[in-house]
């Protein structure tokens, strides 16, 4: 590993001169915190391109064999670095997603009656050159591996141009002015009100007769994008109305993702996992009293909490598939986070992974999450698929980083947008009990959908249905 520390540079004007490069990627950490988002990545011009769909895989075009994540899983061996305790989390690897219909190729469920076809079931590019931004200690690393050369000489080489260029792209790097929004858009749903009142009552019959004991049902948004539309503009706005933990950007073209999800999905450092189901949620409002007694009306509502505990029970058996026997545990059960305008209740699931297994057998055991599917997992996803009708694509899949020392860390794709030069994408659900009431379920999907609205439409009221 080659590394330069450069002067302190704003991670939006870093992400602005790195997309000077092909194939931009912004982990980032628009809402700091002190473990969860401390630090953003920042890759580009990656030396490879993995792709799967419809059951091929591919390497920068050419055919892989093997299918999904065993096929990248080959395709990330020859690079494969000892992790080094000084150096940050991530230093190289691959950025990309997993899209939610990949859970039909893991597991025997229906696939959905329809599909965009706006994304790759997995998608990811292996970035030799990363930008790592501490947002605590103000420090700032480039880390080059000198991949894919793997000679000594030539790999050295490699890294070293690489730590120049990007310095030299780099070096005075200033964000822009706030861009305008570029909206309004009109934003078309596959239900309506009274269909999606009707689709709560409906996983409501299913729970009933015993099939279930919980599901998510999301609607899907779509708009039209009017040519010269910018996608990294919207992503800015959105990482101001909405600012997350988990915040990302990512460049595949002709598709882009602006996500600014607030759930982590999996992380893995060494052989310990850590996944953080959200499950339950509230509207924050100005008032800081009110606002905060909403806050613990959230953490003691009876219905939230059983909710949360019934997906915390699930992701405890899904872990228990891989890790070490006994090793799972729950630090943080029905915790409350608070962001830009909800509050959420969280809990916080760990354990130790088999030594025998990696970062991509944690994710096949354990895809699509939990939290975004429903009790048993099975059925749920099975559930979804009949109710909601389209395919989901990048929403409730992961987005996230897989280094080339095995570790990972992946978030849940929700309030994110994907769009291509036409069309932009975005979903909202909610997991759906028997003690469900569906208004209230209607209005919290426009409830989590709202920011995202507010950063096509910067004079829309928080929480204005489209």
């Amino acid at each position: 590993m080659w590394i330069a520390d450069i002067p302190f540079v704003d991670s939006v004007a870093a992400a602005e001169a790195l997309a000077a490069l092909p194939g931009l990627a912004f982990l980032d950490s628009a809402m700091h915190h002190d473990t969860l988002g401390r630090t953003s990545t920042l890759a580009a011009d990656p030396f490879g391109r993995f792709r799967f769909r419809d059951g091929v895989a591919s390497l920068d075009g050419r055919p892989v064999p093997g299918s999904g994540l065993e096929a990248l899983r080959a395709c990330l061996a020859p690079y494969r670095t000892a992790r080094d305790p000084d150096l940050p989390d991530f230093s190289g690897g691959a950025i990309g997603y997993v899209a939610y219909d990949l859970g039909a190729c893991l597991e025997r469920v229906a696939p959905p009656a329809r599909r965009a076809d706006l994304c790759d079931d997995i998608a990811f590019n292996l970035y030799d050159t990363v930008l790592s931004i501490d947002h605590a200690s103000g420090r700032c690393r480039l880390l080059a591996t000198g991949f894919p050369e793997t000679a000594p000489a030539a790999r050295e080489a490699r890294a070293r141009a690489r730590l120049a260029q990007f310095t030299d792209l780099l070096a005075g790097a200033r964000p822009s002015p706030e861009p305008a929004a570029q909206g309004p858009l009109t934003w078309r749903s596959n239900f309506t009100r009274p269909a999606y009142e009707a689709a709560v009552e409906r996983v409501r019959d299913y729970i009933r007769a015993g099939d279930i004991y919980q599901a998510n049902i999301a609607q899907r948004f779509e708009a039209d994008l009017s040519p010269g539309f910018d996608p990294f503009a919207l992503y800015r706005r959105l990482r101001a109305t909405n600012p997350a933990t988990f915040g990302a950007y990512l460049d595949f073209g002709p598709l882009r993702v602006a996500s600014s999800s607030p759930e982590r999905f999996l992380k893995l450092s060494g052989r310990q996992v850590e996944t953080r189901p959200i499950k339950g949620t509230v509207r924050r409002v100005d008032d800081p009293v009110k606002d905060a007694r909403l806050g613990a009306a959230l953490q003691a509502n009876a219905k939230e909490r059983a909710e949360n505990i019934m997906i915390v029970d699930l992701l405890r058996n899904d872990l228990s598939r891989i890790c070490e026997a006994h090793s799972v545990r729950v630090p943080v059960l029905c915790g409350l986070e608070s962001y830009a305008s909800v509050h959420h209740l969280v809990s916080v699931v760990t354990g130790t992974l088999r030594p025998d297994l990696d970062a991509l057998d944690l994710i096949a055991a354990t895809f699509p999450g939990g939290s975004i599917t429903g009790a048993p997992k099975l059925r749920a996803m099975d559930i979804i698929t009949e109710i909601e009708g389209d395919a989901r694509e990048l929403y409730c899949g992961a987005i996230g980083a897989i280094g080339f020392t095995g570790d990972l860390d992946t978030s849940i794709a929700i309030r994110t947008v994907f769009m291509d030069d036409r069309t932009a994408v975005l979903q909202a659900g909610g997991g759906i009990t028997l003690l469900s009431e569906p208004g209230p379920e209607y209005e919290e999907t426009l409830t989590k959908a709202a920011r995202v609205f507010q950063a096509f439409e910067p004079e829309a009221e928080p929480g204005r249905a489209p």
